[in-house]
Order: C-alpha cells, then structure tokens, then sequence
C-alpha cells in the first residue's frame, strides 16, 4: 500500500482559443476576394467586399437630404430668433435634421458592412462562398481560426476529480501533456484553467480545459488527442504486473495462503503504470501473491517459496513510486 501517482489519458477535442463564422451582413454580389483557404490573415485586414454600389448611393441620397434639412433648420433658426416662428416649429425642424444625420450614420454602417475584415489574427477555412456569388444577409462566407492557444475539452470521472481538487490547492494549476492522433506527445505541456460547474448525471464526469500553447500552428481547430494528466493515488494496493495472468479477458494472480497451497483469483485492475497495476478489488494488504514461476504451478497445488518484502521488489521493477 502506497502514496503514488499514475498518468491518466483522457480522449479530448482540440479547439481554437478563437474560432468563428463570418456572414455577410448585407445582401449583394460578391465582388472581390482579397485572400486565400488556409492563408495566415491579421486583424483588420480586407478579406471580402461585397458589391457597394447600391449602399453608395443610399449614403449619397442620406447625405443630400441631411444637406436639404440642414439648410430648413437653419432657416427656421433664424426666424425663431426673430420671434417669427415659434419655439415648437424649431424643434420639430431639429428633430427632421437630426433624423437626417442619424440617416446618414446608418447608411455609412450599411457600406461599411460591404467591406468584411479580419476581426483578429488568425487562419482562414473553406470558402463557402464563390466570386460573383450573390450573397444574403447571414450567408456563411468562411470561418477563421486563432490557433495561437489551444484549448483542449476532455471529461473526468468524480472519484478522479475529487483527488484533482485535493492535490490541487487554492489558484494554482496543474501541468498536463498532450498525446496527438500520431501517438507523439506534443512538446509544450498545458495547463489546466477551467472545470465546468456541473456533473453529467448520465456519464459521471465533470469537463475540464487545458490551455495549450501553440506557437508553430501545429496544432488544428477540431483535431482528437488525449490529455495526460497525473493523478495521485492515495493508499493505492500496487502489484507487479508480471505476477499476474490472463484468462477469457479476466485478470488473476495465485495468492499462497497458510498452508502454502496457492489459489487463482480475479483482481479488479484499476489503473496500470510501468510495470505496475494498482488494484481496484480482489485483494488485501496482507495477501501474499506468487510472484515467479506463475507457468509452473496449478490452482490448489501445495507449493514451497521464498518470500520478499513489496520494498525490495519495486525498486527491481525499475518504478518510481512516492
């Protein structure tokens, strides 16, 4: 019985610390396309226009009828000034000069919205949308990435969640490691930051997010991994692996009991380290398990041996194990 810890792998989803959707927010033709699929853009950048034409000349009609309007209020000023209109007509010429100004604000916005830009660094994805094509208010165009930090989702069972929380104490956070679809381990470690506030009744879990870092872009938004995380183990029952055998899928060890006579029980595997399982059930502290010479011995026979003391065994195992 021994303090350890085992390395857990989790199956996670890898997405882009940002990663959104560009619509178009008027309708029109597409007329010019300033990028390419998977190109490197930065914030602010034109990426698409879209035919402005038709929002032109709306801020130029806004504009000459705030011209008209403005030149009435002023007139109408002046005749107030002179106590030959009233104080109401002036103000209901300057609530028609300030709806004209407002006009034309809302036409500058429309026009403004024909000219898409980059809202901040990132990679470009499949366009959905082709030159000339006629596009309508919310017509998905692209999406765009920022892949300059990864956050990785991944689910933890309660028990392994409450030993998180023990280990982990305060603001602090722990270091975890990334295992990509090639079975190599990415280079730089993450850093756990978020836990959702609720657990999935149905599975048992609870979601966690790593923050990794991602300085060469390697890493892609929607690609598969798993999150290594270590977990501590407290008073975990350690057994060599190789004292152990399979049967039909089923795991056993013999275990000697007084008489020396050996006996074949199943053990509950709960998590497997170097040269190690940490058992889960099937087995007490004061058991003593056949370590050498499994292939030789059947269930019941009577058998002669030398013991050795678990502290003697681990360190031949070659484990390291607080």
């Amino acid at each position: 019985m021994k303090d350890t810890t085992v390395t857990k792998e989790y199956v996670a989803q890898i997405h882009a610390y940002q990663h959104i959707d560009l619509r178009a927010q008027e309708k029109g033709y597409l007329q010019k396309i300033f990028v390419d699929e998977g190109q490197t853009v930065h914030q602010g950048q034109a990426m698409f226009q879209i035919q402005p034409l038709l929002y032109q000349a709306d801020l130029q009609k806004s504009q000459a009828e705030a011209n008209y309007v403005g030149i009435e209020y002023k007139n109408t000023k002046a005749l107030a000034d002179s106590n030959i209109v009233s104080k109401n007509e002036l103000a209901l010429s300057r609530a028609k000069y300030d709806k004209a100004k407002a006009d034309v604000s809302l036409a500058k916005t429309h026009l403004q919205f024909t000219d898409i830009k980059a809202p901040f660094n990132g990679i470009m994805d499949h366009f959905q949308a082709r030159l000339g094509s006629l596009v309508n208010e919310g017509d998905l165009l692209t999406s765009i990435s920022d892949n300059s930090k990864m956050w990785v989702y991944y689910n933890v069972p309660e028990a392994e969640y409450l030993a998180y929380k023990e280990h982990v104490k305060g603001d602090s956070t722990m270091t975890v490691r990334l295992l990509m679809a090639n079975n190599e381990v990415f280079r730089y470690p993450g850093k756990v930051q978020t836990i959702e506030a609720d657990f999935n009744n149905e599975t048992g879990n609870i979601a966690f997010r790593a923050t990794f870092p991602n300085p060469n872009s390697l890493l892609r938004n929607g690609e598969t991994g798993s999150v290594l995380m270590t977990v501590p183990l407290r008073h975990a029952l350690l057994i060599p692996q190789k004292a152990t055998f399979e049967v039909l899928e089923k795991r056993f060890v013999y275990v000697v009991d007084k008489n020396n006579v050996v006996h074949q029980r199943e053990v509950n595997i709960g998590s497997e380290m170097p040269d190690l399982y940490v058992v889960k059930g099937g087995l007490a502290p004061t058991d003593k398990i056949l370590l050498e010479g499994i292939r030789k011995v059947k269930d019941g026979e009577k058998i002669s041996y030398t013991y050795e003391a678990p502290e003697k065994v681990l360190p031949k195992l070659k484990v390291y194990a607080e």
